[in-house]
């Protein structure tokens, strides 16, 4: 009787190890004061969150959502009257479509933007979040300004949709099926034709405009001088390698899904508002009949559409895109269907020619994509949600934990004391030189070359910049020498005095430490004691060595 009585305890015991899962899902009950009137508002509707609604593909994406009647859009657009209007024509299903202005321009309008976002969903989740909003200005010489004095095209297309993420994700981690989805493209993706064989080619090199503020007049993520094209490039860039970093860091801790994706070349997308009127009337018959490669604004926004409702698109860490062949059919098909062939990157893929595209080594990059991060929460203010992992509901494992805890805790005290050394200045490798070297001399020998040629091409055959183009910026364009460009060396120069000045106060004032025992606390005494001497012999021997 004794030893059956065992063999249950045992076996009582064993199964804990899987007893618990059911209750991974659990929440601890709560009341919500605004239950009721959120299901009123949205019923048993998923909640959208769509940038750039009123036109091009998001306003065919959320046309889209709504004819599904699975949704409650939220349309985040700055031109409130030609939004209105858009509902009117395109028939908007206005109980579930509510359009909020959001100038991407502004950072403080999209931090209220979401404020107002937070009020009006009464504490329902947000189920998708769709980065669309985007802006593409190639025919300036020059850039133009937001409000924040950063160039325009970074800000609207890459660190505004940055910042939104950052202000919505709690909200997103509460969705069961949460989906954020960065509209991408192939320039970006330099490992293809449209990306890697027509310059200028995204690149953000080692992000020296954003480690020196990305302010006027610093207009380039490399920190070289402005190229429309390459701006708009390099931000589509930054949303792909976004995307992918936000999967790595986010996504098994929140549950929430980052992926990217390319709709195709919308040809006659509002999106080339700002190139010359031969542009636009010539390039969509050139995607059509000669290419393949051009998509219309319906099917486009059926892709984005997709991504956000096709449950195969609630996979993490892709960048998804669609087959339809270019050059497959040319001739009197392409004319008889007005362009619109099947093949890779072009028109005709339907639901079912989705796929994961390859992505390129810079978009797969993730020490830059590291840095990105960094220097974008920097730039936008951004404040991103501590999250830690699930711990186990079982007591024997808390006790264990907390045993580890204190063990780590003491462990770590003991590494302080160990380590003193600091860390050495990042030197540029030979490499590094040489690439700079090769990369003035080519500079050098295209602007005083191929560019005086282009330019006499660009006045004499393109024609003038149309006036479009040359609006809205927010500042004038700065000198060089208006602003302090501070390094990173004198950067890391002022941390180390800025530390070591914080170490004398530390030990100047010795504040009270309560500590779980007398070892721990005569090891800290030792660390303050040492820290005070090595600060105070590291002054007075700077103080006496001459300056160069």
């Amino acid at each position: 009787m004794r030893g059956l009585f065992n063999l249950s305890l045992w076996i009582a015991i064993l199964g804990t190890t899987n007893a618990f899962q059911f209750m991974q899902g659990w929440k601890l009950p709560t009341y919500d004061p605004n239950a009721k009137a959120a299901e009123e508002r949205f019923g048993d509707k998923k909640l959208v969150v769509l940038t750039g609604a009123s036109s091009g593909l998001g306003r065919k994406a959320a046309q889209a959502l709504l004819l599904s009647g699975e949704y409650h859009v939220v349309g985040a657009v700055r031109d409130m009257d030609k939004m209105e209007a858009v509902m009117e024509v395109d028939g908007f299903d206005t109980d579930n479509f509510t359009p909020m202005y959001c100038e991407m321009n502004s950072f403080d309008s999209v931090r209220k933007f979401c404020d107002q976002l937070d009020e009006f969903r009464l504490g329902k989740p947000i189920d998708r979040l769709l980065c669309n909003a985007g802006v593409y200005q190639p025919s300036l010489p020059y850039p133009k300004w937001s409000v924040d004095n950063h160039e325009q095209t970074m800000q609207i297309n890459f660190l505004s949709h940055f910042l939104m993420i950052s202000r919505l994700l709690p909200a997103l981690r509460d969705a069961p099926d949460a989906r954020v989805i960065m509209v991408g493209s192939v320039t970006g993706n330099d490992n293809t034709v449209g990306g890697g064989g027509v310059y200028p080619i995204a690149d953000l090199h080692e992000l020296e405009g954003f480690a020196q503020g990305f302010t006027n007049p610093i207009s380039m993520i490399d920190g070289y001088d402005f190229i429309g094209a390459k701006a708009y490039k390099d931000s589509k860039l930054c949303l792909m390698m976004m995307a992918n970093y936000l999967h790595t860091k986010y996504h098994k801790l929140t549950g929430i899904s980052f992926s990217s994706m390319y709709p195709g070349c919308i040809a006659e997308s509002p999106l080339f508002r700002e190139k010359r009127a031969w542009f636009r009337q010539y390039f969509p018959v050139f995607m059509k009949f000669i290419t393949g490669g051009f998509v219309g604004e319906h099917e486009a926004g059926q892709r984005l559409f997709q991504t956000a409702h096709d449950p195969r698109c609630a996979k993490s860490g892709v960048y998804w895109g669609w087959n339809g062949g270019p050059r497959e059919g040319r001739g009197k098909r392409a004319l008889e269907q007005n362009g619109q062939i099947s093949g890779g990157g072009g028109a005709g893929g339907g639901w079912d020619s989705i796929f994961e595209n390859d992505q390129s080594a810079k978009v797969l990059d993730v020490d830059r994509a590291t840095l990105l991060f960094h220097y974008a929460t920097k730039i936008t203010g951004a404040e991103w949600p501590e999250l830690k992992a699930v711990t186990s509901p079982c007591p024997t494992l808390n006790v264990v934990g907390a045993v580890t805890k204190g063990m780590v805790r003491r462990e770590e005290l003991k590494r302080v004391k160990q380590s003193q050394a600091k860390e050495e200045k990042k030197k540029k490798s030979l490499r590094r030189k040489l690439v700079l070297g090769v990369d003035l001399v080519v500079t050098f020998a295209l602007k005083n070359t191929v560019g005086r040629v282009a330019k006499l091409l660009g006045k004499r055959v393109l024609g003038d910049i149309p006036e479009t183009a040359k609006q809205g910026s927010f500042h004038e364009m700065q000198t060089q020498t208006e602003i302090k460009v501070e390094t990173v060396d004198s950067v890391l120069e002022q941390l180390d005095r800025d530390q070591a000045l914080l170490n004398e106060q530390i030990v100047e004032s010795k504040p009270s430490i309560v500590l779980n025992d007398a070892e721990d606390e005569k090891l800290f005494e030792q660390i303050y004691v040492q820290t005070s001497v090595e600060n105070r012999n590291a002054t007075s021997t700077s103080s006496l060595t001459p300056s160069a």
